[in-house]
């Protein structure tokens, strides 16, 4: 049936409809449901453009990753706006982000005591595990969370957890430091706050309260963390009063170096999720108060080229083509440059400092290091970091266990609950685990 709105006048004929073409009726509706299928098509498509990036076929749970790393685009995106409206910097509001989502109260279960507290002025979150009938004190793990330097909490969901399940699962106690961050705080600030915090735990009228064996403590942290956990050991290793205090170091796809951004994991995972190359210089650059204008260049290694005598010396203990097996090499080549830009350096004498970069360590303080344990990743830039930091803590006599996931990417071990729960998080985290229970 049709619908016309004219009206019939005399002689048949009809007036002049306001709606010049007589449309059958629900025509209009189907029309805008058209439009609207369009539109949605649209949208759909430029999520699955937004979201999708091309991955190696062995990193674990690709399509879910894919999903992770859009979502932390998308809030290094508002972030960035944000700065640029000049309403904040933009690693407070990444990380106002980051934490509003994942914040979690120091809630204790029945197995686990959590408490929030601060030793000597520096915040950190103590998980008291289940003790063993047979054993009166309890081993212990000081851990220290990544995050760049600037960014996660050790009082967010992802980190809560991890240390839950440390706590439970090795009948520990594990203190988490809440270190201060970039940008109201850069290098060393970040070391000074772990090394205060520790030395406070290692007294022995704390030890006696929170029943720890002083014999029996790991320093350990991942990515950012795990660098201010080399930092802080070697620092250890250094003061008389502290020599020996920790038995193991258990390091987790650390950040250990900022002389070359051209080792074959970096070459490899330049734009892998979920911490590409770009976005690490920048975190160096950021964690040193330093110019953004230098990140190309540093990208390309002009900031240790050889015209830059300050790290003519330090060249050799990073050296991945004598510190890294042929399986890892493949067929990358080095990047020096004849001619950089030696202002780099003379701005940012920290880049050359062990306490930013303990890879680079005299070889005298690494043979003081107790055992390690080092987990790296394929697909991640930091991976020949720790490699070579194996490689070199071995040749100086320490024992290091070299835990490689095929399949893991930069961060995993934290992404272990839905929505982010990944095969390989799980897997890393059980490893790192049993590691702990079967040497500390």
């Amino acid at each position: 049936m049709s619908s016309c709105r004219g009206q019939k006048l005399a002689g048949g004929l009809r007036a002049a409809s306001p709606f010049p073409l007589c449309q059958p009726a629900g025509e209009p509706s189907r029309g805008k449901m058209r439009s609207s299928c369009v539109l949605l098509t649209a949208l759909v498509a430029l999520a699955a453009y937004y979201v999708y990036i091309p991955l190696p076929g062995s990193v674990s749970d690709p399509w879910k990753l894919m999903l992770l790393d859009a979502t932390f685009r998308g809030a290094q995106q508002v972030s960035n706006l944000i700065h640029y409206l000049g309403l904040s910097h933009h690693l407070l509001a990444l990380n106002f982000i980051i934490v509003s989502f994942g914040k979690k109260s120091a809630w204790s279960s029945a197995q686990v005591k959590v408490t929030d507290t601060d030793f000597d002025g520096v915040e950190v979150r103590v998980f008291e595990g289940p003790p063993k009938p047979e054993e009166p004190l309890k081993r212990s793990v000081v851990y220290i969370h990544g995050g760049g330097w600037a960014l996660a909490s050790a009082k967010i969901r992802y980190y809560d957890e991890l240390c839950t399940a440390m706590a439970e699962e090795l009948n520990a106690v594990i203190v988490s430091i809440e270190y201060r961050l970039v940008p109201k705080v850069y290098f060393p600030e970040q070391i000074h706050d772990v090394v205060r915090a520790t030395k406070y735990f290692l007294k022995p009228e704390v030890l006696q309260k929170y029943m720890v064996d002083p014999g029996r403590i790991c320093i350990s942290g991942d990515s950012a963390g795990g660098n201010l956990a080399a930092a802080l050991g070697q620092q250890f290793t250094q003061d008389a009063s502290l020599k020996n205090k920790l038995k193991l170091q258990a390091l987790i796809y650390p950040v250990l170096q900022a002389l070359d951004f051209n080792t074959p994991s970096y070459q490899q995972n330049v734009n892998t999720p979920i911490l590409p190359r770009y976005v690490m210089v920048k975190y160096w650059v950021d964690y040193f108060k330093g110019n953004y204008d230098f990140v190309q260049a540093m990208i390309i290694n002009n900031h240790t080229s050889l015209d830059v005598e300050e790290a003519a010396a330090l060249r050799a203990r990073l050296n991945w083509t004598s510190l890294l097996p042929a399986s890892f090499t493949k067929n990358y080549k080095p990047v020096v440059q004849t001619t950089g830009n030696a202002r780099i350096v003379q701005e940012l004498p920290q880049l050359l400092d062990a306490r930013s970069a303990p890879l680079i360590a005299d070889q005298a303080v690494l043979q003081l290091l107790p055992k390690t344990y080092i987990l790296t990743c394929e697909h991640d830039v930091l991976r020949d970091d720790g490699i070579m930091y194996a490689k070199r803590l071995e040749s100086a006599g320490v024992e290091v266990t070299l835990d490689h996931f095929e399949d893991g990417f930069h961060g995993c071990m934290i992404f272990t609950s839905w929505p982010t729960n990944f095969s390989v998080g799980i897997r890393t985290r059980n490893s790192y685990i049993k590691w702990l229970d079967q040497n500390l």
